[in-house]
């Protein structure tokens, strides 16, 4: 017994402590619930401001007996002392204020909000309406898209967590433009989301009765995640790239499907295409490519952290289409983010997220 007692001490002692900042709000209790199925985590302290002091399984019951941590308020001191690595998954703007002290304390930080997502200040602050008060810890933060930088990311101790509707339609597109199939103007995303992604806030328009039986376009020409979509773009082509993004708000509760379409540059078939994207994903373990004369769905991944992709060429148009479908609030939000840690901490990539999805 008592070695047992000094085994699971030595275990408790070596696995990472975390802090999740925001826990409380939709991509939060994701990036909580995933922890508490990690074998080398272990949840230290929840932060939320509207639910300061009360316990964090009274607000999730289904995480009674998982997760009873009490939540507390925001101390950095305190973070500082009892975490490794802390998830912001605050607001877009608050995560700006909050992370230079964090940095500041050798923390190391994944941040879910997009204020250190961008390679340019001055493109944040066009998109997002307001100041960067620490423009100098952008050149400290990486692009936490796994796929693409995976040899990157361990080496910063920021990790700029990628949007969903970006993760879901960077994925779809960048492959055809590393391989320079595709011309790099007239690029449509014609992108819907689960009303999980407006957050857990009381707004009129998502509210059960306001979203359910309808579809609807907003943000058409505006939505800040295409300056994000155009960054990486960008980078994959060697040039700049400007598309055409239409978010939709549809009747589900999770995913991102997204449907892209690009010119082809000379005649391909959709097995060469689909070559394309085996080429660069065929070793990952979280994307899945479609053969040919099948596409995915959401449910195919809900709850889950794969990227679902497959293809289709329109020879008529020389034109491709891409369908790619995510869960906004695990690969596109908390799973990812995971998988940062993973990554930052040097555990295997896919620890604690190889859970199938939930077809149902």
């Amino acid at each position: 017994m008592i070695y047992l007692a000094l085994n699971i001490s030595i275990r408790l002692k070596s696995m990472i402590r975390v802090g999740v900042l925001g826990g409380t709000g939709y991509a939060g209790v994701e990036t909580v619930r995933l922890l508490c199925g990690h074998p080398e985590a272990e949840i230290t302290r929840i932060v939320s401001q509207s639910f300061e002091g009360k316990k964090f399984s009274d607000i999730y019951e289904n995480l009674k007996g998982i997760c009873d941590i009490v939540c507390s308020g925001l101390d950095i001191d305190d973070i500082a002392a009892a975490c490794d690595v802390v998830f912001t998954a605050l607001p877009h703007g608050a995560s700006k204020e909050v992370i230079p002290a964090l940095y500041e304390k050798g923390l190391k930080i994944i941040d879910l909000s997009g204020d250190f997502r961008y390679r340019d200040v001055k493109v944040y602050e066009k998109w997002y309406g307001q100041e960067h008060t620490s423009p100098e810890l952008l050149k400290e933060s990486v692009y936490g898209l796994c796929e693409l930088y995976r040899d990157e990311i361990p080496k910063h101790r920021l990790v700029g967590n990628p949007g969903c509707y970006t993760t879901c339609s960077i994925m779809g597109l960048a492959p055809l433009l590393l391989d320079n199939a595709v011309d790099t103007k007239n690029i449509i995303i014609d992108a819907k989301s689960g009303v999980t992604g407006a957050g857990r806030g009381l707004a009129l328009p998502n509210m059960f009765c306001e979203c359910t039986e309808t579809m609807k376009a907003y943000k058409i020409a505006t939505h800040r995640h295409t300056s994000e979509i155009e960054q990486e773009l960008s980078l994959a082509a060697g040039g700049e790239v400007m598309v055409s993004f239409t978010p939709h708000l549809a009747p589900m509760k999770r995913g991102i499907f997204a449907t892209c379409y690009a010119n082809l540059k000379e005649k391909m078939t959709t097995a060469q295409i689909l070559d394309i994207f085996k080429k660069y994903y065929g070793k990952e373990q979280f994307v899945r490519i479609y053969e040919e004369g099948t596409l995915p769905e959401i449910k195919h991944i809900t709850g889950s952290n794969y990227v679902a992709i497959g293809a289709v060429v329109d020879e008529r148009l020389s034109r491709v289409v891409v369908v790619s479908c995510i869960d906004n609030l695990v690969k596109g939000a908390a799973g990812q983010a995971v998988q940062n840690m993973n990554l930052i901490c040097g555990f295997d990539e896919g620890l604690g997220l190889k859970a199938a999805g939930m077809y149902l």
